[in-house]
C-alpha cells in the first residue's frame, strides 16, 4: 500500500482520492477550533498561499479526540475556520485519528512514521504529564497525541516527516521549501 491507495471523506459526503494528489508535497494535519494550537491555522494558510502554486497540498482534518476541542458539526468547523482564518485549503469530515473508529490513512500514515517526543516548546511538559496520566506507555506507542499533528508527504508519495504540534512553524515551512 502507498499513499496514493487511499481516500478521505469530505464533509459533504464525497471522498478525496489521494491518487488526485499525486506528485504533489502534501501535509496532512488534524486540526481542532478550540486548542492552544488552534491558531496554527493562520500559519497553514500562509503556506497554502505561498507555496500551493507550486505544488502544495494541505488537508485538514477536523478532529475531536483530544480534549473535545473540536465541537460542532462539519459545517460550524468549516465556518469558524473561513471566519478567524480565512482558509482555502481542503477541509475534510470530522473524524478520528486514533482508535477503532480511526480513518485507514492514520492506520497508514502512524505506521511510517511514529512518535519521536515533542522537543523543546513550552507545552512540551504539560503535554506529557497529562498524557502520562491516561497512559503510562503513551510515548512508546504511534499514536497521535494531540491536535494539530502533522505528516509530510513528498512528491513520490512517501511520508517523510512527522510533525509534532510543538514544532515551529517555520521549522515545517523549512521542511515544505525542501520539498517544494
Amino acid at each position: 500500500m502507498t499513499i496514493y491507495d487511499y481516500s478521505i471523506p469530505k464533509s459533504d459526503g464525497t471522498e478525496l482520492s489521494l491518487m488526485d494528489l499525486k506528485g504533489k508535497v502534501i501535509l496532512i494535519v488534524n486540526t481542532a477550533t478550540g486548542c492552544g494550537f488552534t491558531p496554527q491555522y493562520e500559519d497553514l494558510e500562509k503556506l497554502y498561499e505561498k507555496y500551493h502554486g507550486k505544488g502544495l497540498e494541505i488537508i485538514d482534518i477536523p478532529c475531536n479526540q483530544f480534549g473535545h476541542q473540536t465541537p460542532g458539526t462539519d459545517e460550524e468547523v468549516h465556518q469558524f475556520c473561513q471566519l478567524h482564518y480565512n482558509t482555502k485549503f481542503n477541509q475534510m469530515k470530522k473524524s478520528d485519528v486514533n482508535g477503532e473508529n480511526e480513518l485507514p490513512i492514520y492506520t497508514y500514515l502512524k505506521s511510517q512514521k511514529g512518535f519521536k517526543g515533542f522537543g523543546e516548546h513550552k507545552l512540551s511538559s504539560l503535554l506529557a504529564d497529562m498524557l502520562s496520566k491516561a497512559d503510562p506507555d503513551w510515548d512508546k506507542k504511534s499514536d497521535i497525541k494531540w491536535n494539530f499533528t502533522k505528516f509530510l508527504v513528498n512528491r513520490q508519495g512517501e511520508v517523510v516527516e512527522r510533525l509534532e504540534p510543538t514544532v515551529d512553524m517555520k521549522d515545517v515551512e523549512t521542511k515544505i521549501a525542501e520539498l517544494i
